[in-house]
């Protein structure tokens, strides 16, 4: 088939690099692409073909596939694909098959090459020889302050929408921040202009004030890339204002994020903000450990692969509290969901439960546990559909012990520390951990930190958190070999979690609970541990060693169990490591041991 010049044209200028070419660039371009149909079903072409030119999709779907058959990537309409082919040696590093009747337009692969030869944003773009990361990699490791608009242009309160608009014009912006004075009172975008005033029409003399939006989502400079874009994907936005200390300091918008837009996760946030109900968050949630292992393959650092998953599970569970509260009703007092282990942590990777709890308003009344009961039920159950099974401890909001008053789990906190028996150990291990999720953020506030100061006070009940730490051993053997599990279902298998990672996690707690560091997260908390001088340097260094090749080789265990078409798991044979790396993970053990061992005999401040 053949698609008309104008129609490619539009297309284009929906499309980034093309969006930011000058007008005469785009229209010389055109007659260079050609169309092409590709049936459902069809190869496009094979790993080492030499390839025609450069893919774009203008509808349809792709599945690109490395040299052993997995699929490292679903593309769909406005992706682009064989770029790197072409910046090698023409042939094609990678298989591409169409999933569903496509239409792909093909710039040549000369033309190709003399497109990012004379226009810097295409060579920003496509080219990215020089970063060992791929796309994703290096969103989440970019700070806003390096995606957003420096100097974003402002308007007043009583700025008549006409006015607005030309600024809009003659800036080439799509919207604009409303200050009063030096506070940031709301946002007005061009869909305000053409949605409330033209649509309604409303007079040109119409303030801003009675448009622009009210309720802004802001990020701080220092936030990372995938952190705005999953809030955009999840929130349904397209400009997000830039704040530090309570003062506008830029905007970033969805133009500025339009090159990482094909980042797998955020498109799995944006499918399950969009989902209408569990169901259908299910069917995106299924997606996960191909997720996980295309993460994997693509270099990311562990801690990056778990906080983009984690991602995923925050947003299912903030679009159910909203499906609950819709069904429901209102909530009849404030509330917060919580949640505590690996997703408090946003350390989740392909295998996870759940672990929840709901802390309610004071002013809550036995009568309203009805109401949060059913909303609990209701979003546990979505959860467990979603792939999130139930914990075997029932450590759930379903469970009524853990949907309180903020005033009955300061009293929980409080009898553990007071009695730091095995039950309390256990259960404040699990609730140090704990992230908020939905709800009023302001009930969890003071009770974290009035809990760390109590707790780091008692040294009774460190003692005993630090003797419950230790119950987890590195799997260490005699003579440089491992302790594997000796019979059952994983015999000569080492447990990656609960002897490798969990160690770590636990040793993680016991220095937030002695410098009285607000962080969960278990790497943030061995950072924080050594600029609060809980950790040496050296300790810091060796323990983030060793931590960082513990959970990597989990994390790859899991992603080669998913290429298997494998349930991905924690157990390991470590014969099927090479000796270089059996020597290395063995090594890695031994600073978890030695650590643990200083904590256990007091020199934990020491490192």
């Amino acid at each position: 088939m053949s698609l008309p010049p104008a129609q490619i044209v539009r297309f284009l200028r929906s499309v980034h690099p093309y969006d930011a070419l000058p007008p005469d660039a785009l229209e010389a371009l055109v007659p260079s692409f050609e169309s092409r149909a590709v049936p459902a079903g069809t190869p496009i072409y094979a790993m080492g073909d030499t390839l025609p030119g450069l893919f774009l999709i203008h509808e349809g779907a792709v599945a690109v596939r490395d040299e052993n058959g997995a699929t490292v990537s679903h593309l769909g309409m406005r992706n682009s694909f064989g770029e790197r082919g072409l910046l090698r040696d023409g042939r094609a590093v990678t298989s591409a098959q169409a999933e569903a009747d496509t239409v792909l337009l093909v710039l040549p692969a000369e033309e190709f090459r003399a497109l990012i030869a004379a226009h810097e944003a295409a060579r920003r773009f496509f080219d990215r020889s020089r970063s060992p990361r791929p796309r994703e990699a290096s969103l989440t490791t970019t700070r806003v302050s390096e995606l957003m608009a420096r100097d974003p242009v402002t308007c007043g309160p009583e700025t008549p929408v006409q006015e607005a608009a030309r600024m809009m014009r003659d800036r080439h912006i799509s919207s604009l921040c409303v200050m009063e004075g030096a506070r940031l009172a709301g946002l007005v975008t061009i869909r305000d202009l053409s949605g409330k005033v033209l649509a309604e029409a409303r007079p040109g003399t119409t303030p801003v004030s009675e448009i622009m939006a009210r309720e802004l989502f802001t990020l701080p400079p220092s936030a990372i890339g995938s952190d705005l874009l999953h809030a955009m994907m999840e929130r349904r936005i397209g400009h997000v204002p830039v704040t530090e200390a309570g003062r506008l300091v830029g905007v970033v918008t969805q133009t500025d994020l339009t090159r990482f837009q094909a980042v797998s996760s955020a498109e799995l946030v944006r499918e399950i903000a969009e989902a209408s109900d569990a169901a259908a968050m299910a069917r995106v949630t299924a997606r996960i450990p191909q997720l996980l292992a295309q993460l994997v393959a693509g270099g990311n650092r562990h801690e990056v692969v778990t906080r983009l998953i984690t991602d995923i599970a925050d947003t299912a569970t903030r679009c159910l509290l909203a499906q609950a509260e819709e069904k429901l009703g209102p909530p009849p007092v404030p509330y917060l969901w919580a949640a505590c282990g690996s997703q408090g942590r946003q350390e989740q990777t392909g295998v996870s439960d759940q672990d929840n709890c709901l802390i309610l308003s004071d002013d809550a009344t036995p009568e309203h546990d009805a109401y949060f009961a059913a909303l609990a039920g209701f979003v546990c159950a979505g959860l467990a559909e979603c792939g999130y099974f139930l914990c075997p401890g029932e450590m759930m909001a379903t469970n009524p012990r853990w949907r309180q008053p903020a005033r009955v789990w300061r009293e929980y906190f409080a009898g553990w520390i007071a009695k730091p028996n095995p039950e309390a150990q256990m259960l404040a291990s699990v609730m140090f951990d704990l992230r908020p999720i939905g709800g009023d953020h302001a009930l969890f506030e003071g009770l974290q930190n009035r809990t760390l100061e109590a707790a780091s006070r008692n040294s009774i009940f460190v003692a005993h958190m630090i003797s419950n730490s230790l119950k987890h051993q590195p799997p260490l053997g005699l003579l440089r070999g491992f302790a594997t599990i000796r019979s059952g279902e994983h015999k000569n298998h080492i447990d990656l979690k609960l002897n490798g990672v969990v160690p770590v996690v636990d040793l993680g707690r016991i220095y937030a609970l002695q410098g009285r560091l607000g962080v969960v997260n278990t790497r943030a908390r061995l950072e924080a541990a050594e600029a609060a001088g809980v950790l040496s340097p050296s300790g810091a260094r060796d323990l983030l060693d060793a931590y960082d090749l513990i959970a990597e080789t989990r994390l790859e265990r899991q992603a080669a169990q998913v290429r298997a078409g494998e349930k991905p798991g924690n157990f390991l044979a470590p014969s099927d490591l090479s000796d270089f790396e059996r020597s290395h993970l063995r090594d890695a053990f031994v600073v978890v041991k030695t650590m643990q061992s200083a904590v256990g005999h007091g020199k934990g401040m020491l490192g």
